[in-house]
């Protein structure tokens, strides 16, 4: 045996293999859901710097969703295809968690074992070496064996970007877009160039990725395969198993990429199952490293006015007199007649009825934050309002069986699973989240009332989460006991349509 390729490392990197390929198809259907990529703050219509679809964008705003700009990808390439971007991204957390933890059990045996000597260069002779290896492979040449110690210094310096750089640049571009860590820590989001650059720069590494991973598995079978399988399968120096370790390898490739295809089916078989089972494993991902993160954008001095973005894009268009006879009315009427009701369904009944002006009566918080929707747009806006807690304590004090508050809108939902009617949108959202400083019911954005399409005449914001908790059109808001009560138990309108998880805070 040799032991340059022991077991554990042989473990690690085919469990890397199925793990990148589910990482890579999750990521394709998160893109495929928003098909174009910004630098800008304000994801402008005409301003990509790359998109992946012919269609263009309307420049007013208001009258095209995002969700008429979504691609359907065939379940053989996405995971799991077929517009599903709240499972691609459950699939996604997944994946991220696992690929992690097996990435940081290679890294540590790596350095207990020594083998770290393997890959990360010593000396600066690995630069002239790799050059010389890279001149033969650019004559379509091959580096005779000797070179490789078991990696020539071309691989070394490879393997090192990957490992110790590409890898974690991902993740980290990554967690910027996070809305838990941009109300947290507004200044980690900016350093990447906001939600839109951190995006396009995970965009980017991960292209550098698939260019790598070709270019890994091109090398196994074109240089010295004879000797890269077997050590690759065996662990072992035995050219004369060849054949053998061959055969095995790429039935241990057709299996991993059935795995990956048939991940796609069965999510789509049944997709509440599915839904079910992602929620419940990347919730624990979410209670370790995000559930505790607090916002405070209205204490930030990262973002100001000259921040806030010329464009804003929209998910769900205004009720309809079909949909809410009551909103119509009272939008005609500049708002006169419009009110939100605030109640307690735990047992006591209270409720009381709120006109516009009595919210603008209340206290008021104002902030600048970026607003981010699960497909990848974003925009930057000043919000104002009044804090959820302090509109609630017009109840009195929160009533003890009370774990939760309850937002319902005057709109429909703008999609439902399964073509099912379009029900009210509605939203749940923890006591946490509820009483954090950064969660209003906001009537204003940048200094003037709320338009149409964005939830006038108030909305909430819950700045820790993405968009589809901050219910537009808002006709009440109640504590209750349990979500589980109401809608398909599951948290809201999104989480109901197996779209979305309760926790929206990555």
């Amino acid at each position: 045996m040799n032991p340059d390729f022991p077991f554990w490392l042989r473990a690690t990197h085919l469990i890397n293999f199925l793990l990148i390929g589910m990482l890579l198809r999750s990521g394709w259907e998160i893109l495929a859901s928003l098909p174009r990529l910004w630098w800008r703050k304000d994801s402008a219509p005409g301003t990509e710097w790359l998109r992946f679809t012919r269609r263009k964008l309307p420049k007013e705003e208001g009258v095209y969703t995002s969700l008429m700009d979504e691609k359907s990808l065939s379940p053989l390439i996405g995971l799991p295809g077929r517009g599903n971007v709240g499972l691609g991204r459950h699939w996604h957390g997944l994946s991220v968690m696992l690929w992690v933890l097996n990435g940081v059990v290679y890294v540590v045996l790596l350095f207990a074992t020594g083998l770290w000597r393997r890959i990360i260069p010593t000396s600066w002779d690995v630069i002239p070496e790799a050059w010389d290896s890279f001149v033969i492979y650019l004559g379509f040449g091959v580096p005779s064996i000797e070179h490789f110690q078991p990696y020539d210094a071309l691989q070394m310096l490879g393997y090192s970007f990957v490992i110790f750089i590409l890898a974690p640049f991902m993740m980290l571009t990554g967690l910027a877009m996070s809305p838990a860590i941009r109300s947290r820590y507004p200044w980690y989001v900016k350093f990447w160039g906001g939600h839109q650059g951190a995006r396009s720069l995970h965009f980017i590494a991960m292209v550098l990725m698939c260019g790598f991973i070709v270019m890994h598995v091109s090398l196994v079978f074109l240089v010295h395969r004879e000797h890269n399988v077997v050590h690759m399968v065996f662990g072992d120096v035995d050219t004369a198993r060849y054949a053998q370790a061959l055969v095995i390898m790429i039935g241990t490739i057709v299996a991993v990429v059935v795995v990956w295809i048939a991940l796609s089916y069965l999510t789509l078989a049944d997709r509440v199952r599915t839904h079910h089972f992602l929620a419940w494993f990347t919730e624990l991902g979410r209670k370790v490293f995000l559930n505790r993160m607090r916002p405070r954008l209205d204490a930030q001095k990262s973002y100001t006015d000259a921040d806030i973005s010329e464009f804003h894009w929209t998910n769900g268009l205004p009720p309809t007199a079909e949909e809410s006879e009551e909103w119509i009315a009272a939008r005609d009427r500049d708002w006169e007649g419009y009110t939100v009701t605030i109640g307690d369904d735990t047992g006591s009944g209270a409720s009381k009825t709120l006109t516009l002006d009595d919210l603008r009566a209340l206290p008021q918080a104002s902030y600048i934050a970026t607003h981010s929707c699960m497909q990848g747009w974003s925009a930057t806006s000043r919000w104002t309002g009044v804090r959820l807690r302090d509109l609630l304590a017009l109840l009195g004090p929160k009533p003890e069986a009370a774990r939760y508050v309850l937002v319902d809108s005057y709109g429909l939902a703008q999609k439902m699973i399964d073509n099912r009617p379009r029900e009210p949108f509605y939203a749940a959202i923890d006591l946490d989240t509820a009483f954090e400083d950064d969660t209003i019911l906001a009537y204003e954005r940048n200094g003037a009332p709320i338009d149409l399409y964005l939830g006038a005449p108030a909305r909430l914001r819950v700045e820790s989460n993405h968009g589809y908790k901050h219910v537009k059109w808002v006709r009440s808001i109640r504590w209750i006991a349990d979500y589980a009560d109401y809608g398909d138990g599951r948290g809201g309108t999104r989480e109901d349509s197996a779209l979305q998880v309760f926790n929206g805070r990555i």
